[in-house]
């Protein structure tokens, strides 16, 4: 497959996926995706004295674009014609009063270079494609130079990957860390209600299945008491979310065996995989970096859960891609499984818990890293969703297959030094997360389909 070809074919899965997931999806957004783009036209001031009604039909011309743009559900900014450079200055000062988070140029017609720094062509599906992808990139761009991104707790215990500077994630995204406490949530989960839990139950109830255990001796089918404790935490946790003012949470926070505290912040999980289908990343053991990577991929409309490589099967060919904790719910293959657990694998607690496999079909993974010289870097790699048995463990995972084989694709990644988390979404979106760090100024490494060959 020839490089213009896989970009296209990028394109065209990126408004498929994105269409599919945002029509019906399980879970509604609770904020809806938008950007400001700006758009102008360039010409030639010297024209429009010589040819009647060129001037008029070259602002048609530039409606018809805004129309295209307006389409993919952004914020147009329309600034007409610029046909000289001093009115190009001019410009770039309501650019920046704009607060614009994409900028097209549309070349309506001849114009010097003064006037322009961007050619558009128009009545193309590769444009129109085109057109969708940077709109798609300006809704993370948008969203991520202001995101709040909550914070409680510890990393945790040995996971030196995941030390994240809070200051740096300012400076490479724009996002704010708010530190918050762990009482903070207790306050909201002691206000819960009888009639809060039952609502939040119904609802969690009409979501999930809640089958009988199978071959894991850690599960059990779902007890009432499970399901009240999750239910209570969720109403919790979107009443925390909403008083901070939250784009995202990450944490890890263990408190006092036996407390109250301790049941709280370790049924997380069901409330945490609403609020991440619902467009606000929950990412577990305090991974700062891989929540804003969650974040990105939401905003592209791909999902974005969190996960990690399970084990690797070398005979068929594939590693299990999941974790245990916050998930994407919108992206499941069918209905999601709810489970209680006697205990969590490797931390303390026990509980209900969310297992699924994503949809069959291309994935794209964004971890980011960080260098040696203390810079972000987006680690992205494409494959596919292929079905097949998960184990029944309360957890999510998926059987991920990798070109050229599933060693060789693993050896790459490491090669790369990513975190070893990272955010889980459908289709293949590679080149379009590959142009997000690109703005952003981060080092990128695109482990796809092309490379791999």
């Amino acid at each position: 497959m020839t490089k213009d070809r896989v970009a296209n074919s990028e394109m065209t899965t990126a408004i498929n996926a994105a269409t599919a997931l945002g029509s019906r999806p399980l879970i509604p957004r609770r904020k809806p995706l938008t950007a400001r783009v700006g758009l102008f036209g360039v010409g030639h001031s010297a024209y429009w004295p010589q040819f009647e009604g060129l001037l008029d039909e070259m602002h048609r011309k530039l409606a018809v674009f805004a129309g295209k743009v307006r389409a993919q559900g952004v914020e147009v900014h329309n600034f007409g014609i610029v046909d000289n450079a001093r009115g190009a200055y001019r410009l770039r000062d309501q650019f920046m009063a704009a607060s614009l988070d994409l900028i097209f140029c549309d070349m309506v017609t001849y114009a010097t270079s003064a006037t322009f720094g961007a050619i558009v062509r128009e009545g193309d599906p590769e444009v129109d494609a085109e057109i969708a992808q940077w709109c798609a990139i300006a809704r993370v761009l948008h969203d991520l130079k202001s995101a709040r991104i909550g914070y409680f707790g510890h990393v945790l215990e040995n996971m030196l990957d995941l030390q994240t500077d809070h200051t740096a994630l300012t400076a490479a995204f724009g996002c704010h860390v708010v530190q918050t406490e762990p009482e903070d949530l207790m306050r909201h989960f002691r206000r819960v209600t009888d009639g809060d839990a039952d609502a939040m139950k119904r609802r969690v109830l009409d979501l999930f299945d809640t089958p009988d255990p199978k071959s894991d001796p850690v599960t059990r089918k779902v007890t009432p008491e499970d399901l009240d404790i999750a239910a209570r935490s969720a109403v919790a946790l979107e009443r925390f979310v909403d008083e901070q003012e939250l784009d995202g949470l990450a944490y890890y926070y263990e408190g006092e065996p036996d407390s109250l505290m301790r049941q709280l912040v370790t049924n997380l999980i069901v409330g945490n995989s609403l609020l991440t289908a619902a467009g606000f990343p929950m990412c577990g053991e305090a991974d700062l970096k891989t929540c804003v990577a969650m974040l990105i991929e939401d905003r592209l409309d791909i999902g974005g859960s969190f996960a990690e490589f399970h084990p690797v099967d070398f005979k068929e060919g594939f590693v299990l891609v999941g974790h245990d904790g916050p998930h994407h719910l919108n992206i499941a293959d069918g209905k999601p499984v709810l489970r209680s657990l006697i205990k969590y694998h490797g931390k303390p607690g026990s509980g209900a818990s969310v297992e699924f496999r994503i949809k069959e079909g291309p994935i794209t993974m964004l971890g980011i890293g960080v260098t040696y010289g203390g810079r972000f870097k987006f680690i992205i790699g494409e494959g596919q969703s292929v079905k097949g048995p998960i184990p029944p463990t309360g957890n999510t995972n998926t059987r991920g297959f990798f070109e050229p084989d599933v060693k060789t694709f693993l050896k790459r990644w490491v090669a790369e030094g990513p975190t070893h988390h990272f955010a889980l979404g459908i289709g293949h979106h590679g080149g379009s997360i590959q142009k997000i760090g690109e703005v952003l100024g981060l080092d990128t490494a695109l482990i796809s389909r092309e490379r791999v060959r």
